[in-house]
């Protein structure tokens, strides 16, 4: 595997393993495992996750991804920036309506708290597609990079892990 990136997952745990787990939130990109390419954007969910869970644990897990190779071999959904395309996926994830089994991997735009704001008030109504993305247009939007299947995995290798405080 040709290494493109550095890539990180932040937890609770160190994952020096990393698994598709099931989940029973609705996620941005289905079930997965999540990473991004924004070391500041890992601590945030580490931290996040710690307070969800009322722990202290937080953790920086470290990967090596061959992105080339993994956008030649794959299946792979690519959002460059939160439009139309974008807002709809989110939207059909969220909503629990996924299509199991068409994609290996998502690369895209993470919805924060401020981007979740905005798709609610779309998924409910209040806005209409249009002010949607004229309002997610100005938001400063992290990446975020799932793998959504086994097959995929193989693009991305466990290097380190950081303990950022806290105990397990």
């Amino acid at each position: 595997m040709v290494i493109d990136m550095i890539i990180y997952h932040g937890s609770i745990v160190a994952v020096d393993t990393q698994k598709i787990l099931q989940s029973n939130r609705k996620l941005d990109f289905g079930e997965g495992f999540y990473t991004t390419s924004n070391r500041e954007q890992a601590v945030s969910w580490a931290q996040t996750v710690a307070a969800r869970r009322e722990t202290t644990a937080q953790f920086i897990s470290v990967y090596e991804f061959g992105l080339k190779e993994a956008l030649m071999n794959l299946s792979v959904v690519r959002f460059d920036e939160p439009d139309e395309a974008w807002l709809d996926f989110i939207c059909m994830n969220r909503g629990g309506r996924e299509k199991p089994g068409w994609y290996d991997m998502v690369l895209g735009p993470v919805a924060d708290d401020n981007v979740y704001a905005v798709v609610q008030f779309y998924e409910n109504g209040v806005y209409d597609k249009d002010e949607a993305l004229k309002r997610l247009k100005v938001e400063k939007l992290y990446d975020q990079i799932l793998f959504h299947t086994e097959k995929s995995l193989a693009y991305c290798r466990f290097l380190s892990c950081e303990a950022l405080g806290g105990s397990a």
